[in-house]
């Protein structure tokens, strides 16, 4: 299988420090509350205005983290330090923070960005820096809002877009994993509740604009939650019939038509995130009569995707993390 290499990280880490400052074009998540609220990106976020939306510029940050601590010996490594010194300093999180603190901004970024923030504060951490530092009363935010969101949502988002909440736990159970242990009790008990009894999962996927496969995010999710034993015998309920490649559209890349339309491009994506939950599961499932076709599919998902994460805008402000997660997982 593809792995992730120096050149790859070369590559990632170039295109996002392009992006990462630049200002437009930028979708804001914002809900005006009077002609005040009408400023510019950096005047709401002064360290999450780039990169097309917020959570982007967040996983660009966790990405470009991440790359600099696997390959702390590529030149572009001491560029990205340099930038996270000057960005990820306590009065530009203060920043972030009071746009938390406006009316009407509960559900901003629920639960994708959440998440997302998670994952860089659990990146930051690992770095002998400030950033973390810095970064924490953001995490501490967000960990607090999830507390006060899981609760009370009754039926899992099965989407296959930002609002996937298999996705989202599958971030932030990693962060809570060292860090808040009522947290992670939380959310093993949300995802038992709705996913344990799942099975003959049919997988009517993809949509046309997702870039997440609910059937793999729920795979992925239930294998960090539930111990190995129990993880085999979910799946082999959940996709009976998996060493026969079916259900077949989740063994087979999505075709992307117009990579210049942000919403079709995100099948880019869908084709990333699938090599990383099939990665993820192939792992937990450990050597069996499978591996050689699990093997065979994330590779040639990553070969329908990884020539494009750079060449269009639409792709290229995000795809970098989708792939740095494919070709390397969350692990440490």
């Amino acid at each position: 299988m593809t792995h992730l290499t120096p050149d790859h990280a070369t590559r990632f880490a170039t295109a996002t420090l392009s992006h990462l400052g630049r200002e437009y074009p930028y979708k804001m998540d914002l809900v005006l509350n009077g002609p005040e609220d009408a400023r510019p990106p950096r005047e709401h976020h002064p360290i999450f205005h780039g990169s097309f939306d917020w959570h982007s510029c967040v996983h660009g940050w966790w990405q470009i983290l991440r790359l600099a601590r696997r390959f702390p010996g590529l030149p572009i490594a001491a560029e990205i330090r340099a930038r996270a010194d000057t960005m990820l300093v306590p009065e530009k999180v203060a920043g972030e923070l009071a746009f938390l603190d406006r009316p009407m901004s509960a559900g901003f970024e629920r639960p994708y960005g959440w998440a997302w923030l998670l994952a860089l504060h659990a990146e930051a951490e690992r770095h002998n820096t400030s950033w973390a530092a810095a970064l924490e009363p953001l995490a501490a935010a967000f960990a607090a809002r999830f507390h006060a969101f899981l609760p009370k949502m009754t039926y899992p988002l099965r989407v296959g877009t930002h609002f996937n909440i298999s996705f989202a736990l599958t971030l932030t159970h990693h962060w809570a994993m060292h860090r808040d242990g009522d947290l992670l009790l939380l959310i093993e008990q949300k995802a038992l509740d709705w996913f344990r009894y799942d099975r003959n999962c049919q997988a009517w996927e993809p949509g046309g604009d997702e870039f997440l496969s609910p059937a793999l995010c729920e795979a992925m999710l239930m294998s960090h939650v539930l111990g190995r034993n129990d993880f085999i015998d979910w799946f082999g309920n959940f996709f009976p019939e998996a060493d026969c490649a079916r259900p077949g559209q989740l063994f087979e890349p999505a075709f992307v038509s117009d990579r210049s339309d942000g919403k079709i491009a995100h099948l880019d994506g869908l084709n990333l995130s699938r090599a990383w939950c099939w990665r993820r599961i192939a792992d937990r499932l450990g050597p069996n009569p499978m591996t050689p076709l699990l093997e065979d599919t994330i590779d040639r998902h990553l070969a329908a995707a990884l020539p494009h994460v750079t060449g269009d805008y639409m792709g290229e402000h995000w795809l970098a993390s989708f792939a740095l997660l494919a070709l390397d997982g969350l692990a440490d």
